[in-house]
């Protein structure tokens, strides 16, 4: 018993931390580039699904026209809210 070695069966092959840290002897640089080769891949079918990025101008021209959106509907409860008052007090309650 005491020559045998524990064999564990609770292995079920995920990896907790990746080893292959650039600069140890064992590091693969094919494994990378092939890593690299697939993200760049899945962009490309982000992109075919989902089109392309907007620019900077044209993102913050549509924030812009979306604020301004916001800020008119405000005012314009505002001022429903104000003409409401002014009508309650100067008719209504008079």
């Amino acid at each position: 018993m005491q020559g045998q070695k524990t064999k564990f069966n609770e292995d079920d092959g995920r990896t907790i931390v990746n080893m292959d840290v650039e600069g140890t002897p064992w590091h693969d640089r094919n494994v990378n580039f092939a890593d690299r080769q697939a993200q760049e891949l899945g962009v490309k079918q982000k992109r075919a699904m989902y089109g392309e990025r907007m620019t900077n101008s044209e993102a913050r021209r549509y924030t812009f026209y979306a604020m301004l959106a916001g800020l008119a509907l405000t005012g314009i409860m505002a001022a429903t809210w104000i003409l409401l008052v002014l009508f309650m007090t100067q008719v209504w309650f008079k």
